[in-house]
């Protein structure tokens, strides 16, 4: 085989030396290839290593790195800006309006203590089966004192009387807005339902007869032109209000009175509560005949009576209920499988629940012994907020339009006025109402 001379190796030593700067130095501009000629080959013997991590070539082949992977290796897990301060409670609060706040961070709302206004409402019965106040689209409040209707203005402030019951047919057991801001039903303790015309003060028709209740109207609901009504005589009762026989289905399943009656948004389905703890979920489409029991669901999970139900606003087949004194809890259920996703011991009577239009929050209203309203976060139920005031039990719930108000009215004789919500930061568009069910008001009668 033919050997190589010394000069051969040393320049195949040379090139082999340059292949391999140009495949792994980026900046050759700053190599010095004689010097690194010399280090390969004879410049080590007998020589000390040299110190070379502030050499030129290092310091060129970090600076590109550094560009290239756009790395500033003295920031790795530091803030970004200063961090925020946090106060004596550990709570961070974000100084708002910096540019260089993180878009996900959300301004802390400020949830006030105490009600915005108080409104009296003497005579207003202390019942826990009745639903005496309710806030219509057209921003009107409709609350029933004994034997008087009166709707308060929430636009301007003013107040008028729409009704006085008899004292035969009274007192007033239940009021609620049609769809429509225009026309309200009013529930009796004689089992009557009056519908009334607010715009001009005139009532249009008296629901009675038939198959209809037999003792006082404790709860209504509205579903597009069908008012169901629930009574103290334990029947939940569908009412198409445009035709002369109104009555058009019967749901029966509970065993004593029914106090709380709400339609999903769908209108697909309806949740009732009643004082046999029971709470049933029935089909709209699947209407009895003959009496025959037609729920989808029976749930026996609460203690003590069902009167607050809420159907969640951003997940249709989630219903919020709420048990009385003996119970106390507030259940979470999937209304298509019925099974009960959550419950949390609140410590006292559920009177009323309320869900944020704009937030996954829970508003509830409370009895003995603190008459309070309880804000929750929704799925963790962790308390936002405890609102004191009422000296008596926080009966009666309901929310403005805008979903930014709630009304609640007690057996202190007292309506107030909490702006517990807060305002949305992006108004969401009102969801665009049916023309029924009163589209041609000559069609009740």
């Amino acid at each position: 085989m033919h050997s190589r001379t010394p000069l051969q190796e040393l320049l195949l030593q040379r090139r082999n030396t340059q292949d391999d700067l140009d495949r792994f130095i980026p900046n050759r501009s700053a190599m010095d290839f004689d010097y690194a000629h010399y280090m390969l080959t004879e410049g080590r013997k007998g020589i000390e290593k040299p110190d070379i991590i502030g050499s030129p070539s290092r310091e060129a082949y970090q600076k590109r790195l550094a560009e290239a992977l756009n790395m500033n290796r003295t920031r790795i897990l530091a803030f970004k800006n200063k961090p925020p301060t946090s106060d004596g409670d550990g709570m961070i609060h974000r100084e708002m309006g910096s540019p260089h706040q993180s878009k996900s961070t959300k301004k802390r709302r400020h949830i006030s203590q105490t009600s915005e206004r108080t409104l009296d409402a003497p005579e207003i019965l202390d019942d826990f089966y009745l639903n005496l106040l309710d806030w219509g689209c057209n921003n009107v409040l409709a609350i029933a004192l004994n034997d008087k209707v009166y709707l308060w203005d929430a636009s301007n402030g003013s107040a008028s009387e729409l009704v006085t019951v008899s004292y035969e047919d009274g007192p007033i057991t239940s009021v609620s807005w049609a769809p429509d801001g225009r026309h309200i039903a009013i529930g009796l303790n004689n089992s009557h339902v009056q519908l009334w015309d607010c715009q001009v003060k005139r009532q249009l028709r008296t629901l009675r007869g038939g198959h209809h209740h037999e003792t006082r109207v404790n709860t209504l609901a509205w579903n597009n032109h069908i008012l169901t009504t629930g009574g103290m005589d334990a029947k939940v009762i569908n009412n198409d209000v445009r035709v002369r026989e109104h009555t058009v289905a019967c749901y029966m399943g509970h065993q004593l009175e029914v106090c709380g009656l709400k339609w999903s948004s769908s209108g697909k389905q309806l949740a009732s509560g009643g004082n046999d703890n029971l709470l049933f979920i029935w089909d709209r489409f699947m209407a009895p005949s003959n009496s025959r029991t037609q729920w989808l669901h029976r749930l026996d999970d609460h203690t003590a009576a069902v009167k607050a139900i809420a159907w969640c606003p951003f997940q249709g087949n989630l219903l919020a209920s709420g048990g009385g004194g003996s119970d106390q809890c507030i259940r979470f259920w999937n209304t298509h499988t019925g099974v009960c996703l959550n419950s949390v011991d609140t410590g006292s009577q559920v009177c009323a629940l309320l869900w944020n239009k704009h937030e996954r929050e829970l508003l509830s209203s409370h009895g003995f012994t603190d008459n309070q309203l309880i804000l929750w976060k929704y799925p963790s139920m962790r308390k936002m907020a405890e609102l004191l005031g009422h000296t008596s039990r926080a009966l009666y719930m309901a929310e403005s339009p805008d979903g930014c108000t709630v009304a609640t009215a007690a057996g202190d004789e007292t309506l107030r006025l909490w702006n517990v919500f807060g305002t949305p930061e992006v108004a969401k568009p009102a969801v665009k109402l049916k023309p029924e069910p009163f589209a041609n008001v000559c069609r009740i009668r």
